[in-house]
């Protein structure tokens, strides 16, 4: 029987996905797949239908689950010291570095897992399942396997999240230092640069890209466009939120992306700085006209960037309260 092109691309993305997969598992020993199968068989069902819900009434929150995650692992390790609240102890936590949307609704996908199994499941990882679950309901991605077993730590520090989250305006070679800091290589940097298809960002992150003069490898109409939104530093405009992606729709996860790369349509310097090596630029080329591969690999690169530094068995906790630390 014949096989239709649809049903290959997403065969082709499911052996991307396991062999992938297999690779990430064994480079992050400590987590395990199906963690909660015997403690808490809802589990991962339960954060699904509620990022499900969540995303269903704002598109934007694919995004927002997303970034939170990808911000967790790049402070402390995945551990979701993002969510900790300031105390009188320690008023100077990782949210207060940043601004990031998605807290309330964690929150309520904690509060639905509370339910059906109190004191078992991390806040670190539905983290992970929710930015999984993202990517299937945001990016039309075949579901995949998250590995859990993450636990909850205990320290949340605003400095960190300036040491250690990539700046928008990092060079390409800071960049790669940057990732290979947390155990990830330039194809992981390239693969989850995909991200930014989705999204928002504030005109501040790449205004120096547009004023005093417009950055010779932005193409020409993008920036004017996005002139017309973002005012010029200095000047009492405000600092307006856009879309990181203008060229299509903006609630999608995908491989258009890297189009915008080639094109020079993209926001940061650190997105642009992709197309300074070749080796880089080639990834960004083949990923724009290969869909398939470069979900198989995004998946993959989402499931290793979910070990750095995760703490397990009896290290941290499992807050009742995402934002709190247990007492």
């Amino acid at each position: 029987m014949a096989t239709s092109p649809r049903c290959k691309a997403m065969l082709l993305m499911a052996f991307a996905v396991a062999a992938a997969l297999s690779t990430a598992s064994r480079a992050q020993s400590p987590l395990q797949y199906n963690f909660y199968g015997s403690l808490c068989p809802q589990a991962e069902a339960t954060v699904r239908n509620v990022t499900e819900g969540i995303i269903a009434k704002d598109r934007t929150m694919g995004a927002a689950f997303m970034r939170l995650f990808f911000h967790d692992c790049f402070v402390r390790g995945c551990d979701a010291s993002i969510l900790l609240d300031p105390t009188s102890s320690n008023p100077q936590v990782e949210k207060k570095a940043i601004a990031l949307r998605g807290y309330d609704a964690v929150s309520k996908i904690k509060a639905a897992v509370e339910s059906v199994c109190p004191g078992v499941v991390s806040c670190a990882d539905i983290l992970a399942f929710a930015a999984r679950d993202s990517a299937v309901v945001s990016g039309g991605f075949n579901s995949f396997d998250m590995p859990s077993g993450r636990r909850d730590g205990v320290v949340s520090n605003f400095i960190e999240v300036l040491q250690n989250i990539p700046s928008p305006i990092l060079k390409l070679q800071d960049l790669i230092k940057n990732f290979a800091a947390k155990g990830l290589n330039v194809d992981d940097l390239v693969t989850l640069s995909g991200a930014h298809s989705f999204g928002q960002a504030h005109c501040s992150f790449f205004n120096g890209r547009l004023y005093p003069t417009v950055d010779p490898t932005m193409d020409a109409t993008y920036a004017a466009a996005l002139k017309t939104v973002c005012p010029p530093p200095g000047s009492n405009g405000g600092d307006p939120v856009v879309n990181n992606n203008r060229m299509t729709d903006p609630n999608v996860l995908s491989n258009q992306y890297y189009s915008n790369l080639v094109t020079g349509q993209v926001l940061f310097v650190s997105d642009q700085q992709l197309m300074n090596s070749n080796y880089t630029a080639a990834k960004a080329t083949h990923n724009s006209a290969d869909a398939t591969a470069w979900m198989g690999q995004f998946a993959a690169a989402l499931v290793k960037m979910g070990g750095i530094q995760a703490l397990t068995g009896t290290a941290g906790q499992v807050r009742k309260y995402c934002n709190v630390i247990k007492s």
